[in-house]
């Protein structure tokens, strides 16, 4: 019995993998296709801003002498008048360069479609051997060998003619 179904089950496997489906016409085939691409690029920007610094008055009163002192950026003066020294103290206005850093963040993204769409058209009919010989070679082409023809006749028709004569 073994010896039996071992042949008669690999001749129904090769019958089952041999058969044949309904033929369906097939939808058309899309491909499609994205890709993102992002660049990130970081520039570095050195630049010097200029700091303002405010205009300030400062006034003390003291019973000593005279007194003056002055910086880059103040002055100030001391004054006796009536036994009273008078101080005052004034900045100068001036813009102080200060040195800045700025990164500044270019972000680009790209994106990348591609799209292929895949049709197959069913011609009604094949072409006769008249329109693919004029799709070949072309009207004009056909005419200058129409032209030829007709002088290679008329050529024979006039070495006839002497012929018989």
């Amino acid at each position: 019995m073994n010896k039996l179904f071992a042949p008669l089950f690999l001749s129904l496997a090769a019958l089952a993998a041999s058969a044949c489906g309904a033929v369906r016409p097939t939808a058309p085939s899309v491909t499609d296709s994205t890709r993102v691409e992002v660049r990130t690029e970081t520039v570095t920007v050195h630049d010097t801003a200029f700091v303002e610094l405010p205009f300030i008055v400062e006034r003390i009163a003291t019973l000593d002498t005279t007194s003056t002192l002055e910086n880059t950026y103040a002055k100030s003066q001391a004054t006796v008048a009536a036994g009273i020294l008078h101080h005052s103290l004034e900045t100068k206005p001036l813009k102080v360069p200060i040195e800045v850093e700025t990164k500044i963040v270019h972000r680009d993204s790209l994106v990348y479609k591609d799209r292929v769409e895949t049709k197959t058209v069913e011609v009604p009919r094949q072409l006769t051997w008249w329109q693919k010989t004029k799709m070949k070679l072309g009207v004009a082409f056909l005419i200058l060998i129409v032209i030829a023809i007709l002088y290679l006749i008329h050529k024979f028709s006039n070495l006839l003619t002497f012929k018989r004569l």
